[in-house]
């Protein structure tokens, strides 16, 4: 069990270091634009489901947790454990930016670029979308595994490119939760912890409808 979340926490810090960083290195160089972001989230997926898959299935989210724990895939105290352990991960992440970049760009924080109901819907439907892909790709039985990897970056990086401008297209309660604590930033963060469980619950029970 120590090697499961040691790697949901590993995972997580690198995920949030690369996505939120790149938001941060963009705001202080203008080197990446929305484009290159996008790219960086992408492939840091990418990274990190071929590195650490077979260990621990490389959620590094907490909506993908709840997902695998509604179709019983995750017992309910492993499912508590490989969350708190994405959120430890998620705070080591902000914390070394903090220590590096100072309170700049709101630590990578995602914040509506629009009204509330449009980040709202947005990071429901992109949840929903990026679960799916999750669960299609990798826990079908006649899903390609292989290329699972694969998949689920491009649907990050997809996701980001359409929805980066309007939420920030966090798509993870974790990416969201942690850089918001530690700038401060909080007035908007229930849209990133709301929508975001609901698309993946919406995800899983669709799922369960169409598959199983």
């Amino acid at each position: 069990m120590r090697r499961l979340l040691l790697t949901e926490t590993i995972g997580t810090f690198f995920l949030v270091f690369a996505c939120t960083g790149a938001v941060i290195v963009d705001a202080q160089t203008h080197a990446l634009g929305s484009t290159g972001t996008a790219a960086v989230a992408g492939l840091a997926v990418i990274a990190l489901i071929y590195s650490f898959s077979h260990i621990s299935g490389a959620h590094f989210n907490p909506a993908v947790t709840v997902s695998f724990w509604l179709l019983g895939m995750l017992r309910g105290p492993l499912a508590v454990l490989y969350i708190l352990a994405q959120l430890l991960g998620a705070l080591a992440a902000s914390s070394m930016l903090l220590l590096l970049f100072g309170n700049t760009a709101a630590l990578g924080a995602t914040l509506p670029q629009a009204s509330w109901h449009q980040a709202f819907c947005f990071e429901f439907l992109l949840t929903f979308w990026l679960v799916f892909v999750i669960l299609g790709s990798s826990v079908h039985g006649k899903a390609i595994r292989s290329f699972a990897g694969v998949s689920v970056g491009a649907a990050v990086a997809l996701a980001s490119l359409i929805g980066g401008p309007v939420s920030g297209a966090s798509m993870n309660p974790a990416r969201s939760l942690a850089p918001a604590l530690l700038s401060g930033s909080l007035h908007d963060l229930w849209i990133y912890l709301t929508a975001t469980l609901l698309g993946a619950v919406c995800a899983a029970l669709l799922y369960r409808r169409l598959y199983t």
